[in-house]
């Protein structure tokens, strides 16, 4: 089953040393998971200033800047991986360095299989 680990943390909650002492534990952490045929994706986000959000309402489209809620916690990345159960998706997200200072949130994910038929 897939599995969308989605890392929230507060954005400016790391030093550069810190971030990336992160990004290469994570890389580590990545490296693991190929080698378990469990990897599928990851990738850290750019910060919120960089981020648009996208409403349609009565067939009109609003544009606006910056993420659709104001949080303390911001979507920074994710993971997405393939795993037999929740069990090993909940082993996985303890792994994750920002587990340790914000949360990572699991979804699984809904496998439409016509949804990139030609």
């Amino acid at each position: 089953m897939k599995y969308l680990l989605l890392i929230y943390a507060d954005e400016q909650g790391l030093n550069d040393t810190e971030r990336e002492a992160c990004y290469a534990e994570s890389k580590r952490l990545v490296q693991d998971l190929k080698s378990s045929g469990q990897y599928l994706g990851a990738n850290p986000l750019h910060p919120t200033t960089t981020a648009t959000s996208v409403r349609v309402r009565g067939g009109k489209r609003l544009v606006t800047d910056g993420p659709f809620a104001e949080t303390r916690e911001q979507l920074g990345g994710y993971f997405l991986i393939d795993v037999q159960n929740l069990d090993q998706a909940i082993g996985i997200a303890e792994r994750i360095p920002m587990a340790r200072k914000g949360t990572v949130e699991i979804r699984p994910v809904i496998e439409l299989p016509d949804l990139l038929a030609d």
